[in-house]
Parts: structure tokens; C-alpha cells; sequence
């Protein structure tokens, strides 16, 4: 299970490694051009039910924070999906990934 830290906040925000290596790929594309955007995501199992958001700008501090030593081999149909609902009116809703059934 990876970790988002968020400017001051104290309480990091568990996302798993995968996922959350997708979302820094989209995070850091959208900073590097100095986009502000919202990312939001459902709570996990075991934690209360609802949804969370937060606003993504450049000048607030995040640290990414992975479980896994090796960076995964990102998708890059789920990256463009993340990507594009970053320019829509409600940003980056995290999303389950697609995985293409295998062609024989």
C-alpha cells in the first residue's frame, strides 16, 4: 500500500502502489505545465464510507511514498483515462484499472 502526503497534513492517504503510480505519472504531468486540478477518490474497504477530494496545485508540497522498491510497468489506456478526467469539471477521479483480455 503506497502513500500521497498532502502539503501540511499530517494524515497521509493510503493508495495502493499501482494505482498510485498511475496517479503520480498524471500528478507530476499536470504540475510540470502548472495545471491545478481536483483528484478524488472513494474511501477503502475499512475505512468509513464516503469520498474524498482534494485540490492539486503546484505550490503545495506531496510526496509520494511506494511499498514495492521497482516501479510498475504503467498501463497506459488507464493512464490516459486518469489523465483525461483531469481536464474535465471534477479532475482526476481515481478509477479500477482495464485490463484488455488477452488476444490468442
Amino acid at each position: 500500500m503506497g502513500v500521497l502526503y498532502y502539503g501540511s497534513e499530517s494524515l497521509p492517504i493510503a493508495i495502493e502502489d499501482r494505482t498510485l503510480a498511475h496517479l503520480k505519472a498524471v500528478i507530476v504531468t499536470k504540475l510540470r505545465r502548472h495545471e491545478s486540478f481536483a483528484v478524488s477518490w472513494r474511501h477503502p474497504e475499512g475505512e468509513p464510507a464516503g469520498r474524498s477530494t482534494i485540490w492539486v496545485h503546484p505550490a503545495i508540497p506531496l510526496r509520494f511514498e511506494f511499498d514495492e522498491p521497482v516501479a510498475p510497468e504503467l498501463n497506459r489506456a488507464w493512464l490516459e483515462e486518469l489523465a483525461t478526467s483531469a481536464n474535465v469539471l471534477g479532475g482526476v477521479t481515481l478509477v479500477e484499472e482495464h485490463i484488455a483480455p488477452a488476444v490468442s
